[in-house]
């Protein structure tokens, strides 16, 4: 299942490229099953090796974050679960 851990820490890679709009980001795996992410590849690590969900949780909470779309929809159901009864 090794494609799946790499897949998912890559796709957290990309997401990151987008919202930077830097496309030097670069991960790397360790022999242990860690991931590191780095600026740019062979430069010096960001993070310490981290297991595939820390990972992906390190490199969501890195750069802009994206908003997410609400419609009128959206809104008028959140109000309706926030509702106290009478």
């Amino acid at each position: 299942m090794v494609s799946a851990r790499s897949t998912r820490a890559s796709s957290a890679i990309e997401r990151l490229k987008r919202r930077t709009g830097h496309t030097g980001y670069s991960m790397a795996r360790t022999a242990s099953g860690g991931f590191y992410l780095s600026e740019m590849p062979g430069s010096p690590p960001l993070c310490e090796p981290l297991e595939l969900d820390d990972f992906v949780r390190f490199v969501n909470g890195l750069g802009p974050q994206e908003v997410k779309r609400m419609t009128k929809n959206d809104i008028a159901f959140e109000k309706q679960l926030v509702k106290k009864k009478p």
